[in-house]
Parts: C-alpha cells; structure tokens; sequence
C-alpha cells in the first residue's frame, strides 16, 4: 500500500476541490482502490459537481442545517463552532474510489472535495491510501 498526506488550504472557502491532486497521485499507480481520508474531528469528503455554483449551494445548505450560533453544548472555539464538530456525523470523512490504469473512476462531472466549515483552522491534511488490485 502507498499512503502520502496532503496538506490541503482552505483559506475562507468551506468546500475545496481536490480532484486534480487525487488524479496526480493517482497516475503513478495502476488499477486498484484509493481510500481518501480527512483526519478531522469538523471535516468531511464528498463527491459533487464544481464549478457551477454547486460549492455556494452547499455552504449556504450546510447554514441551514448547521447554524453558526451559541446553541450547541460543544462552545469552544469560534461562535458556532458546535456546529462544525457535528458535519461529519452528516459528511463521512473518508472516501473509496475505484481507479483504473492510474485513473480514478469519476463520473463526467464528479469531483472530490473536502468540506470544512471550521474558520478557526485553514490547512488540513488529506491521507491519500493506494491499494493495488
């Protein structure tokens, strides 16, 4: 197995395509699963659509169902911070993609992305695992 750490900045954006990244890891592999995990008590790992507005959708859902205020029990942090330790229990953490002749098997307009809502930190680490087939 090959598993290297990416270090992933996500600046003021919640959700941070990282497709090309995977790709490129990828690429020095041939066919077999790729096992991409954030070790993050408030980050999750999705597959969507970029590009097309898809990204703002999802922060602003994301608003909705995880408001930034004093309700929760968990209050350290920055306000609302509760509700960043609660994403992932919604979002899973990890992901498993098929790859194929060093491709990863994604559908025309599937991309990776991490999400994070958590502003008190802007760099997370992204474990990428490559098992052969």
């Amino acid at each position: 197995m090959d598993s290297v750490e990416i270090s992933v900045h996500t600046g003021s954006d919640v959700v941070v395509d990282i497709t090309d990244r995977i790709s490129a890891f990828c690429k020095k592999h041939g066919s077999g699963l790729l096992h991409v995990f954030a070790p993050h008590a408030t980050a999750g790992l999705a597959l969507m659509e970029t590009g097309s507005g898809s990204e703002q959708d999802l922060t602003r859902l994301l608003g909705r169902i995880l408001p930034r205020d004093d309700r929760y029990t968990h209050r350290h942090g920055s306000p609302g911070h509760g509700a960043d330790h609660l994403l992932p229990a919604l979002i899973a953490p990890f992901l498993v993609l098929a790859v194929v002749s060093g491709k990863p098997l994604l559908g025309a307009w599937q991309s990776v992305v991490l999400i994070d809502p958590n502003r008190d930190h802007t760099t997370r680490t992204v474990r990428l695992s490559f098992l052969a087939g």
